[in-house]
């Protein structure tokens, strides 16, 4: 499954579900947390559960509420009967919040049913920090990991997370580096985390781009317009695919050798490796 760009789409906004949907967006993320005000989640659950039940055509995640604010098992009971592709749980805290979300899963699906897929949002809590590590024991149940960059401030009494030029403070740059290191170490997609400034195109652009530099697989959004740039910072260019291309075709070309000098650069085999993966991101 490709991941590039998931977008977000208040649960009680159902006019906007198809926009989103036909926006380009990999995945899109019917919200029932922070975007749906309390007296709204009932009328959000059964808008979103009418859309499931209808043809999609995208990849579907529900964003249920956290585990500690009581409201997740009446998101599951609304939702669940109308096989979402997979569930976005916020302020998790490593493997027993999922094991914890799947039982919650299992008392509102057939007992035949499979249960969707996992994406928690991995760094919301101070706790969630100490337990990044703990998802390769749920490897099986993740869709991927992704990070957020306002609850976990707030929660500590932090003023901000970023520098006046937008660049994460360092404690948020320790979890965002962890959080992608756990979710390579999990086998699961690592998802980075929304940029918050709409119209600031370029500066969205330079964002995704470092994000894959760095080894994100795709990146959330939180407007339409963001999933064209997103979703070209994480597919490779044409010249990229070219050099990985000329790289597998060296080392098919020479089975035993070890190092190869590829348009004059030295490679080997964690260039193969990295070429393989370029080729797979391509379209």
């Amino acid at each position: 499954m490709r991941l590039r760009s998931l977008l977000f789409v208040p649960g009680d906004r159902p006019e906007r579900f198809a926009k989103a949907a036909a926006s380009g967006a990999d995945a899109i993320i019917l919200d029932l947390e922070d975007s749906v005000s309390l007296a709204n989640k009932d009328a959000a659950r059964h808008a979103i559960a009418d859309y499931l039940a209808g043809t999609r055509e995208v990849v579907t995640l529900v964003r249920v509420n956290p585990l500690d604010g009581h409201l997740t098992a009446a998101d599951v009971a609304a939702i669940a009967g109308a096989r979402p592709d997979a569930i976005m749980l916020p302020k998790a805290e490593g493997a027993p919040s999922i094991a914890q979300l799947d039982t919650i899963l299992r008392s509102e699906s057939a007992r035949d049913a499979s249960l969707p897929p996992i994406l928690p949002i991995a760094t919301e809590t101070p706790a969630a920090i100490f337990t990044l590590g703990s998802y390769r024991e749920a490897k099986d149940r993740l869709l991927g990991l992704t990070w957020g960059a306002e609850d976990l401030p707030a929660a500590i009494g932090a003023t901000t997370s970023r520098e006046a030029d937008g660049s994460y403070t360092s404690p948020y740059e320790v979890a965002r580096a962890m959080t992608l290191f756990a979710a390579h170490a999990a086998g699961a997609a690592a998802i980075d985390t929304v940029f918050p400034a709409i119209k600031d195109e370029a500066g969205l652009s330079a964002y995704a781009a470092r994000a894959r530099r760095d080894g994100f697989t795709g990146m959330m959004a939180i407007h339409p317009s963001q999933v064209e740039v997103i979703n070209a910072a994480f597919t490779p260019s044409a010249d990229e695919a070219a050099r990985a291309q000329a790289i597998i075709d060296a080392f098919a070309a020479n089975p035993n050798a070890g190092v190869l000098q590829v348009d004059g650069k030295m490679v080997d085999a964690p260039h193969l490796k990295q070429a393989k993966h370029i080729l797979s991101l391509a379209d």
